[in-house]
């Protein structure tokens, strides 16, 4: 359960400051051609030019899509006279897993105890009032007339 009254816990302070930061990744990633960027990006350093290569896409286009990722804070471009170099900055990324993974846990702690009673419901249906499951008196041949053995 997260506090929003209490404005000095952590998760509280963590979110505040870095809501907008945190849109703009998600943003940024919620494109196929920019989610491709990073990943080259990954292995060094590459050119607006190098980033658009791959893709049939004017050097606009593609630093169209650069600024967006420089707006989320995802890269840093340094200017080399005409050439744009851009490089991998994944500290944003951070804050986008630390939210992710609020809510994994948040989730995976309620199937946990949505697991828990429904196999504590089935337990409760397999077993009669005596306390014995009802399961083994089901699974037993049912007897036909003249069958007094």
């Amino acid at each position: 359960m997260v506090d929003n009254c209490g404005r000095g816990s952590k998760l509280n302070l963590m979110v505040e400051l870095t809501e907008h930061q945190i849109d703009a990744v998600f943003q940024a990633l919620s494109d196929t051609t920019r989610r491709q960027m990073l990943t080259a990006l990954g292995s060094g350093g590459q050119t607006v030019g190098q980033l658009a290569a791959p893709y049939d896409m004017s050097l606009a286009a593609a630093s169209k899509h650069i600024k967006v990722l420089e707006a989320a804070g995802l890269v840093r471009r340094e200017i080399q006279g005409r050439t744009h170099l851009c490089r991998l900055s994944p500290g944003p990324l951070a804050a986008a897993h630390d939210w992710l993974v609020f809510y994994e846990r948040f989730w995976t702690a309620r199937l946990d105890t949505l697991d828990r009673l429904l196999r504590e419901d089935d337990a409760i249906k397999t077993t009669g009032p005596q306390g014995e499951a009802t399961a083994k008196a089901e699974g037993k041949p049912h007897s036909k007339p003249g069958d007094d053995q």
